[in-house]
């Protein structure tokens, strides 16, 4: 889900933290690129267009047909791509995770009346909603990833908050992923649409933190808390504050403890026992790989394969992308 609104209220407040380029313009430059929502995107794309790509078997394919042609329009494009896989969710996500399982739930019902009914609107819309990444595909994409010698990262927990960590390291130079969360875990240089597919002629959104945090007046802490206040994976936002209400109380208070003192509770109600404190911990302090680790990887790749056994995070590839 990644951050509530959060792409528009930039778009509308600091419009100036976004640049539009063609994927030409990032030419030369290593991009860390969120491999689940990239694989998210390949299965939505794919069913959208009528039915899944299956192998003699039928087996799903489209996500292997789809990395494999994205990564190769990137590589065309002079862009080393380094995909990072999700470990683990944090247990603050399970929240998340148990509506995303009832949400599909009410999907799966919705699709079989559709079905019933013939309903060909609804088919395509309630199918949709019940695409979702497994193991299985990850598994496959990386076996394709290694036989092509392009690079992926195993994250010990969130993709996002791993690639944030490689940007801000100066390993890679932005984070390519549609969720807005990577700006809150903190990368300087955001890319959407970097993996969308040449037909849909979608230029490629670069955000800047610093322009954002500038513009806003903010500092990231500040930042961190607008986001969570807008509403994010680990715990729910406060009911009937929507985003430019929410940006007005940062801008009042600075702090969600000054805005949970100061708010009118009968206008606003905040959720009992609202855990917003270790939320904004997972942001500060995500659970990621020392980025320095991978480096070495990269100058050692023809030697060593994967990173030494106290590591967290895994790195595989033939060829060094340096």
């Amino acid at each position: 889900m990644g951050i509530t609104g959060l792409a528009k209220l930039i778009a509308d407040i600091a419009p100036n933290a976004i640049k539009e380029n063609e994927i030409k313009n990032h030419f030369g430059r290593k991009i860390a690129i969120d491999a689940s929502m990239s694989l998210y995107q390949f299965l939505i794309a794919v069913r959208s267009e009528g039915a899944q790509l299956t192998s003699a078997d039928g087996e799903t394919t489209s996500h292997i047909m789809g990395t494999f042609y994205r990564t190769i329009r990137l590589l065309e494009n002079g862009i080393k791509p380094v995909y990072v896989f999700d470990g683990k969710p944090p247990q603050m996500k399970s929240s998340e995770l148990e509506k995303r399982a009832d949400r599909r739930q009410e999907a799966q019902k919705s699709l079989e009346k559709a079905e019933e009914a013939g309903d060909a609107t609804g088919i395509d819309k309630f199918s949709k909603r019940l695409v979702k990444v497994t193991s299985t595909h990850t598994t496959e994409c990386k076996e394709l990833l290694k036989l092509m010698g392009v690079p992926f990262v195993e994250a010990p927990c969130e993709a996002e908050a791993q690639c944030a960590a490689m940007v801000k390291a100066g390993k890679v130079y932005a984070t390519a992923t549609e969720d807005m969360d990577a700006l809150t875990f903190g990368s300087p240089v955001l890319l959407r649409h970097m993996t969308f597919s040449e037909a849909r002629k979608m230029p490629i959104q670069e955000f800047q933190l610093d322009s954002v945090l500038e513009t806003m007046e903010m500092t990231r802490d500040e930042f961190i808390d607008l986001c969570i206040l807008l509403g994010c994976d680990y715990c729910n936002s406060i009911k009937g504050v929507g985003p430019k209400r929410a940006i007005e109380l940062m801008r009042q208070y600075r702090s969600l403890e000054n805005i949970i003192e100061n708010l009118d509770t009968k206008k606003y109600q905040v959720p009992e026992n609202w855990p917003f404190k270790e939320a904004r911990r997972l942001f500060i302090e995500p659970e990621i790989t020392d980025p320095e680790s991978i480096d070495v990887i990269f100058y050692f790749i023809h030697k060593c394969r994967t990173i030494p056994k106290n590591k967290k995070a895994k790195i595989y590839t033939d060829k060094p992308i340096g």
